[in-house]
């Protein structure tokens, strides 16, 4: 069983930062400042709630991160990018290390971007292709 120790610094920043940032790309995506206090308060708890319950000790661990790593002003573009390459190097990292993980890491993320799209009158068209984009990074479908 894989933990942080297996992964360099840059590979755990990044696996944390791939699932945060896909929280935050979602609530981006439809930009109601109203929104954005209840879509945070959503992707805390999710991964509050997954930081305990997870079945993956690694994963829990991932999930027990604080901040997103981004700043107030950071721009829509910036964070996508910045997301998509730490996405591209979570799951590179762990198909190499801990290939038993990366469906799981897959949900881990997956999950927090629809708790944020869910978390405030229901999923909005930019939410849903935020979504899409980040399946796309994750090799999902």
């Amino acid at each position: 069983m894989a933990t942080k120790a297996d992964f360099t610094e840059e590979e755990w920043k990044a696996m944390q930062r791939g699932v945060t940032g896909a929280g935050m790309l979602v609530s981006v995506g439809d930009r109601d400042f109203t929104d954005s206090f209840g879509e945070a308060s959503a992707m805390a708890k999710y991964l509050a709630g997954q930081h305990q319950q997870n079945e993956s000790e690694l994963l829990r661990a991932v999930a027990g991160t604080h901040g997103s790593g981004f700043g107030l002003f950071t721009s829509p573009q910036k964070m996508e990018a910045e997301t998509f390459e730490a996405l591209r190097t979570a799951t590179a990292a762990l198909a190499t290390k801990a290939p038993e993980e990366a469906d799981g890491y897959r949900d881990l993320v997956l999950g927090t971007a629809e708790h944020v799209a869910n978390a405030k009158g229901g999923v909005q068209p930019g939410e849903t292709a935020a979504i899409d984009k980040i399946k796309q990074a994750l090799g999902s479908t």
